[in-house]
């Protein structure tokens, strides 16, 4: 039971750094974007949520609508949903929601790009895809990442441009 115990502690943590690593990456290559140039976006964003978490939220409105995160800390909550779909939630000093990042391993349970971020995704040698929209007059930007390999994983991010 302890071995299991210890087992599952372990897998949390490995999936937690590597959900960090992906926002990071995902976030660098996104400031990356902002720099090089813009995707127009469409006067509405059509993704703007998830599961009904929003920019700005308080912590408190987030836990009420996701319940206890797996793991918690001032700056961020982490969601493990299911073997395929987690999430973490990155807080402001004031403590109201300034990224959301999903994952989903092998694209298990992700919305379809279309409903995210539009047509037309970059296509990158390898076969990943990659594409941000940024609603500049609205505070925020919208990006969708697959990755390739033996377990693809699509990455949705919301983020506040400030």
């Amino acid at each position: 039971m302890i071995h299991k115990k210890r087992s599952h502690a372990f897998l949390n943590r490995a999936l937690l750094m590597l959900v960090m690593f992906a926002l990071a990456s995902l976030s660098a290559s996104a400031q990356k974007g902002l720099i090089k140039g813009r995707v127009d976006a469409p006067p509405q964003p059509a993704f703007s949520e998830y599961k009904g978490v929003r920019l700005n939220m308080t912590v408190d409105e987030v836990r009420a609508k996701l319940g206890k995160p797996e793991l918690a800390a001032d700056d961020q909550d982490y969601y493990v949903f299911s073997q395929t779909e987690t999430a973490q939630i990155v807080y402001d000093a004031a403590h109201t929601v300034k990224a959301i990042s999903a994952d989903f391993l092998a694209g298990t349970g992700a919305p379809d790009f279309r409903t995210v971020v539009g047509s037309d995704l970059q296509t990158k040698p390898d076969g990943s895809m990659y594409k941000l929209v940024l609603y500049e007059s609205l505070g925020f930007w919208v990006s969708y990442n697959r990755s390739v390999g033996a377990v693809p994983m699509v990455t949705i991010t919301i983020q506040r441009i400030k």
